[in-house]
């Protein structure tokens, strides 16, 4: 199974513009991400995937792979999927997976991205995501996050800014899951994808993986323990900076 990992990333974030390059123990966050990437078992190459010069040009730099994109992509996936083509005109094989890691999400554990691989020997899956438990109430009502209700195989049932399941009869005891910046895809089940429609509820929730619910599609959850953060304000980034203070990945890649 020929396996990439695909890192999106653009200057251009309305909340926090810049956030790739923006630093964390001296190395811009973008850099985090691929070398974590990098060192997750089963990905065969890592790729950032981007449309601004000053992205590609930092991860050429540090000896990573940066492929040219379009301007015109709102969608993680739309750059991602454009991204894979390049790599398999360029290396003249057609991928298996793509897991496309959030260049804003610098404390993405390796384990964590591998461990979306061990399910595609379910020939039923298609689409695997990370999803990890908040740490309070703050953070299931904060609609940065987004929240995912899933069924008992860990399917989704659907994603949502707003607090869900709803805690209007008790704040104890609920489930409280967010989506990460991880999504690994079969490769023709993310070229499907972006041939459809935006949906109804993808727009109103801005949840692009509603689209796969929505038209009867399903996406396998995995639960990690791992404290993951997107970053998209500097206050959040000073606190990824602490959160990574003692990570055992950094060290690997900070020798």
């Amino acid at each position: 199974m020929k396996v990439v990992g695909i890192i999106p990333a653009r200057l251009g974030a309305t909340r926090f513009p810049g956030k790739p390059l923006a630093t964390l123990h001296g190395m811009p966050m973008i850099g985090h991400c691929y070398h974590r990437t990098k060192l997750a078992k089963g990905i065969d190459s890592t790729y950032v995937a981007t449309c601004d010069h000053e992205i590609a040009d930092y991860v050429r730099s540090i000896g990573g792979t940066a492929i040219m994109t379009s301007t015109s992509h709102t969608r993680a996936t739309t750059r991602t999927a454009e991204a894979m083509e390049i790599i398999e005109s360029e290396i003249n094989e057609k991928i298996d997976v793509v897991v496309m890691v959030q260049g804003d999400e610098p404390l993405i554990l390796p384990e964590t991205i591998a461990e979306t691989l061990n399910h595609f020997d379910d020939s039923s899956v298609d689409i695997v995501n990370i999803m990890s438990r908040l740490r309070d109430y703050e953070q299931f009502i904060d609609k940065n996050n987004v929240k995912v209700v899933v069924n008992n195989k860990n399917d989704a049932l659907y994603f949502s800014r707003e607090a869900i399941p709803s805690p209007w009869q008790s704040k104890e005891d609920i489930p409280m899951y967010m989506q990460t910046g991880i999504i690994a895809f079969r490769r023709d089940v993310l070229m499907h994808f972006n041939s459809m429609e935006e949906t109804r509820l993808e727009q109103i929730e801005s949840v692009d993986m509603n689209r796969v619910l929505e038209t009867g599609g399903s996406i396998r959850m995995v639960s990690t323990d791992a404290v993951t953060i997107g970053v998209d304000t500097p206050a959040e980034l000073k606190f990824a900076e602490t959160l990574l203070k003692n990570d055992n990945a950094m060290k690997e890649y900070l020798k």
